[in-house]
């Protein structure tokens, strides 16, 4: 019996689900477009084996171990890295036991869905993982990871991936990207400038990462115009590896438009590490229209992605660094926050801002009204907490009825996981279907239209917003 139901995620209605799975199949072949997301391009430049089944399902993919981290088992135990050099678990079979003997623990979430995709449609395994199973399931895991069809490039063509977006900082020195350029291979990864560590005054380190922009730029980033001028030149220079946009990842969706004489100072406080807390978050508005306008003159879509209060536990942060499973999700203003950016530039048709949020309460009260009447803004899909079957059919529903599919951008997978990457695409399409039939089995949609609209959802819109 298949690890995965032909049917699943269609509705139950028996006339709704077969005009799903006819909508369904006309997009399930599609290439994939992957705007945005975590994969490590040094994959791709090398092209080197996945060294074991924990490396690749376990320890980059904070979806899986923060479930067993709630369950009490130590990251350490997983083999997640220290950021002080600290012991962690070696073994990676000892770690995929750990992993088999808790499978249970994701039943019925959007993470077991992708697994047993991945399990299924990638490795060709038709049992589910238990305990009693583990070693036999790692052993076909690792056989498989040791043949050539099975390496980063092949399965990237295998995926039928039509461009990878990954995502680096602005002090990256895209060296792995280089490589992939300068190697024969014809696959489209690009990069994605993230600022944040040079544009957030409560980094660490703001302000050596200030000064180590100026020296990569040879501009003085001591002065509000030459740090303006640094992030002019690394953002050209992502360009030249391919990048389309541009991400930022804000605890809140504030905007300032300040005079220059008053960023200047602001900008100087930060350097001093002297900013309130209210001060570093007017700062990191201010950066945001500032990038706005940088977009408008070289074509970066802007990505912003608020609300998420990043690495709540402190432990876990000083133990293991960033973006390991403990962002979590907060209430977001969107109204007065962007306000002053869309004074500045939210009519400009030539200008996208694509919007993310963790907070569902928005969605159809500020976000859809939001990119329903300004050109320069489109609506992200759901994201993290809410890229589940069950999140993408609330979006939809809160969406929809204000802005449309059409300020939306499609869907994009924001994974580390590289096996997730199709099983994550194929429960968009599948979930967007099965919003598509209800509409045109109600008699909203005629099905032709359906059938360019879902088109649309699972390729046409990201290729499009996302400038590919």
């Amino acid at each position: 019996m298949p690890l995965t139901h032909p049917d699943r995620l269609f509705p139950i209605d028996s006339s709704t689900r077969a005009i799903a799975r006819e909508l369904y199949q006309t997009v399930a072949e599609l290439p994939i477009i992957s705007p945005h997301g975590h994969c490590d391009p040094r994959w791709f430049a090398e092209n080197k084996r996945f060294p074991n089944p924990a490396e690749l399902f376990i320890i980059p993919d904070h979806y899986v171990f923060r479930m067993l981290s709630s369950q009490g088992i130590p990251l350490s135990d997983l083999g997640v890295p220290r950021i002080d050099g600290g012991e962690t678990e070696s073994d990676p079979r000892k770690i995929w036991r750990i992993f088999a003997d808790h499978y249970y623990l994701f039943r019925g979430t959007p993470s077991a869905g992708w697994l047993d995709h991945a399990f299924e449609q990638v490795f060709g395994l038709d049992e589910p993982l238990t305990p009693d199973n583990a070693d036999a399931y790692y052993e076909h895991i690792d056989n498989k990871l040791a043949q050539d069809d099975f390496l980063p490039r092949a399965l990237f063509e295998r995926f039928n991936i039509e461009a990878l977006a990954t995502t680096e900082g602005a002090l990256d020195d895209l060296r792995w990207h280089k490589a992939m350029r300068d190697s024969d291979w014809q696959g489209r990864v690009i990069t994605t400038y993230r600022p944040d560590a040079v544009v957030d005054p409560e980094f660490e380190g703001f302000s050596d990462n200030v000064a180590q922009l100026g020296k990569l730029t040879n501009e003085d980033t001591l002065s509000w115009s030459g740090y303006l001028q640094a992030h002019r030149i690394r953002r050209a220079y992502f360009k030249s590896f391919g990048a389309t946009a541009s991400d930022h990842g804000h605890f809140t969706a504030r905007t300032e438009n300040m005079p220059a004489v008053a960023a200047e100072k602001l900008f100087q406080k930060a350097l001093r590490g002297e900013c309130t807390a209210d001060e570093s978050d007017a700062f990191r508005g201010q950066m945001l229209t500032e990038m706005a306008r940088m977009s408008l003159d070289d074509g970066l879509v802007l990505q912003i992605h608020p609300g998420s209060y990043r690495n709540h536990s402190a432990d876990v942060f000083a133990g293991y660094g960033r973006d390991k499973g403990f962002d979590i999700p907060t209430s977001t203003d969107y109204v007065q926050a962007l306000k002053p950016l869309l004074d500045a530039v939210g009519m400009e048709p030539d200008l996208t801002v694509i919007l993310f949020t963790l907070d569902e309460t928005v969605y159809g009260r500020e976000l859809a009204p939001l990119a329903g009447a300004y050109p320069a803004l489109r609506l992200g899909p759901a994201w993290w907490f809410f890229d589940s079957p069950e999140g993408m059919r609330r979006f939809r529903e809160a969406t929809t009825e204000t802005c449309g599919f059409y300020n939306t951008v499609g869907f994009n997978d924001d994974t580390r996981a590289f096996c997730s990457i199709p099983a994550r695409h194929d429960v968009a399409r599948r979930a967007d279907c099965s919003y598509l039939a209800g509409l045109v089995n109600t008699g909203r949609l005629r099905e032709a239209d359906a059938v360019e609209v879902a088109h649309d959802l699972a390729y046409g819109l990201a290729k499009k917003a996302y400038r590919l």
